[in-house]
């Protein structure tokens, strides 16, 4: 067998596993774990009396279409866009902020991959769209609303391989292609298709090594929980020769843009970011690091790219950062807490928890004979009396574990290893996405599911080709839900009745035994 055919034939064993891992019943104990949800009741399947009015906002998987939904489960309002949006959040006019795909995007592949930035009126029209997507930077994953009605986004840039290894990185652990560390940009919409850059922060200027001391940024990585260490993210993959990645191209296995050079370029892969404007300061969360990370938006430009300076006098150096300190050299493996997180967001001010950070905590290991399950965490920060976080003697930032967390009682059947997220709600209670599946639901503090909700929508999005997005396995599944109380401003003036008829709720095909037993 030639050495092209070894590869194909073991990536997709590789993918059979993955199908089987997540689909298949493991014993009868646990039969729950079905982590995309195929094949299960959907819609509208458990309420309580007493909940807190309010909406679901959510964008179906392949549609151009962003749903709120009533507590009975009802679309009682949709939003059409042109493309496949991403993170959606509500404006006070009742438009939609959103992060969307851009159709032929250059260069960059990995996952959460956008490229545009639109704004969607209530009656649809499209009121901003901008393009974020060049061959030197790609938005993507996540967006955070500014009050003063700028918008903070996630993107990569790009720097070649040549750079990286300057940088002090191993030449053995880079992509030929060079690596795409983050940035973070602050934008002012212009017009219709344009925006100012009106701040950024870059990873890229807040790096240290110890790996090769006539490099830069060379310098102990244990003393300096303010940097980044160069050598930590997103391990080389192993090599793939051009006919297998040429074959996985057209089984649609691989991102668009994916070529044997770039495969883990996306080093870092930030999937989250949440602003607090009384702090000033952004959280964000980067999965390949399994850590959560804080930083200074009160510096300027300039002072963001450096280490002092801003309302902290740090700079753009991390102010706090929590989930997994190996990647500062202050602990192993038995002290990492994150394991591949999503949507980091502080609790609101007046909320339970408030001034608290709270995660979805996606893939927590339970040793080589149990199954990896997921939880939601709550963190809180320590600070002193001038608001710096503090660091402990251990030099790790406290508290070391979560004041809360939400877990399934049996453990297994809560289980979504990427995507997701969780939000505080001004009752106290948790409302969660659980990505893969679909599915939402609210939790109370002592964690009693009081609401939930299956979403049964999908979209009829082609690839560039023409042929249909094949809905095996991510057939429901959703990056990113929130819920929007019922006083929010969006709603004022507007009756929010179900739609009638109700979109049509996509069904997958008979299993094959139910096939057989038809016949």
């Amino acid at each position: 067998m030639k050495k092209s055919q070894h590869y194909v034939a073991y990536f997709i064993a590789l993918f059979i596993l993955f199908n089987l891992n997540f689909q298949n019943a493991y014993s009868q104990e646990k039969k729950d774990r079905n982590m995309f949800g195929h094949y299960i009741e959907r819609g509208l399947t458990k309420t309580s009396e007493g909940l807190l009015p309010g909406y679901i906002l959510f964008t179906p998987p392949n549609s151009v279409y962003a749903y709120l939904i009533n507590r009975k489960g009802e679309v009682v309002h949709q939003w059409k866009g042109t493309n496949q949006m991403g993170s959606v959040y509500l404006n006070d006019d009742g438009s939609l902020t959103t992060n969307a795909e851009d159709l032929d995007f250059p260069v960059f592949a990995g996952g959460g991959e956008s490229g545009r930035l639109q704004r969607i009126s209530w009656d649809s029209k499209m009121l901003w769209d901008l393009e974020f997507s060049n061959r030197e930077y790609h938005n993507h994953h996540d967006i955070a609303l500014i009050p003063n009605g700028n918008i903070l986004t996630i993107a990569w840039e790009s720097r070649s391989y040549d750079e990286v290894v300057q940088a002090g990185r191993d030449p053995e652990n880079t992509p030929k292609a060079g690596l795409w560390p983050d940035k973070i940009v602050e934008l002012t919409p212009k017009g219709t298709y344009e925006a100012d850059i009106v701040w950024e922060w870059k990873v890229w200027d807040h790096l240290i090594q110890d790996f090769d001391e006539t490099k830069d940024n060379y310098g102990d990585v244990s003393e300096h929980p303010e940097l980044l260490d160069l050598s930590r993210g997103r391990k080389l993959p192993e090599p793939i020769s051009q006919d297998s990645l040429d074959v996985l191209h057209k089984m649609k296995r691989l991102w668009r843009n994916q070529t044997v050079e770039n495969r883990g370029s996306d080093v870092y892969h930030f999937n989250a970011i949440n602003y607090n404007e009384e702090l000033d300061q952004i959280a964000f969360s980067s999965p390949n690091l399994n850590e959560v990370f804080i930083i200074d938006h009160s510096t300027t430009t300039e002072e963001a790219a450096g280490h002092t300076g801003g309302k902290m006098g740090k700079g753009g150096d991390f102010l706090y950062r929590w989930g997994n300190p190996q990647n500062y050299k202050q602990g192993d493996s038995t002290d990492q807490k994150s394991f591949g997180q999503h949507d980091i967001r502080w609790i609101d001010k007046g909320f339970p928890g408030e001034g608290n950070l709270t995660f979805f905590n996606n893939d927590i290991p339970m040793g080589p004979d149990s199954l990896d399950y997921s939880a939601v965490y709550e963190i809180k920060p320590l600070v002193d009396k001038d608001g710096n976080y503090i660091l402990n003697e251990n030099k790790r930032f406290g508290l070391e574990e979560p004041v809360w967390r939400y877990i399934a009682k049996d453990t297994i059947s809560f289980f979504g290893s990427f995507v997701s997220g969780a939000q505080r709600l001004k009752n106290g209670n948790t409302f969660i996405n659980e990505g893969p599946k679909g599915r939402y639901f609210e939790v109370t503090p002592d964690g009693e599911i009081v609401w939930e909700y299956l979403n049964p929508y999908r979209g009829n999005i082609h690839h560039l080709d023409g042929t249909p997005v094949a809905p095996w396995f991510f057939t429901y599944s959703n990056f990113r839900s929130n819920f929007i109380p019922a006083d929010h401003p969006a709603f004022k003036d507007k009756e929010l009745k179900p739609l009638d008829p109700q979109p049509e709720v996509f069904k997958l095909p008979p299993k094959k035994e139910e096939e057989e037993t038809e016949e």
